[in-house]
C-alpha cells in the first residue's frame, strides 16, 4: 500500500472524517481524495495544530476505523 494514502475506501472514510474533524468541509475532503498528506495539511490549516499533532491524529483515526 501507498503509505501517502489512507487505508480502505475514501468514500466510506470521508463521512468519519467529517465527523471527527467537523471543520473540514465536503470540498476539503472532495479536495484530498484520501491523500494523507493532504488531510494532515488540512487538519493543520484548519485546526491551527503543528505537523507532529496532525499526523498525530490521522495516525490515531487510521487505527480507529
Amino acid at each position: 500500500m501507498n503509505s501517502d494514502r489512507i487505508e480502505g475506501n475514501w468514500k466510506e472514510l470521508k463521512g468519519k472524517a467529517q465527523r471527527k474533524w467537523g471543520d473540514l468541509t465536503d470540498d476539503d475532503l472532495d479536495k484530498i481524495e484520501g491523500s494523507r498528506q493532504e488531510l494532515v495539511g488540512k487538519i493543520q490549516q484548519k485546526y491551527g495544530k503543528s505537523k507532529e499533532d496532525a499526523e498525530r491524529e490521522v495516525n490515531d483515526f487510521e487505527k480507529g476505523h
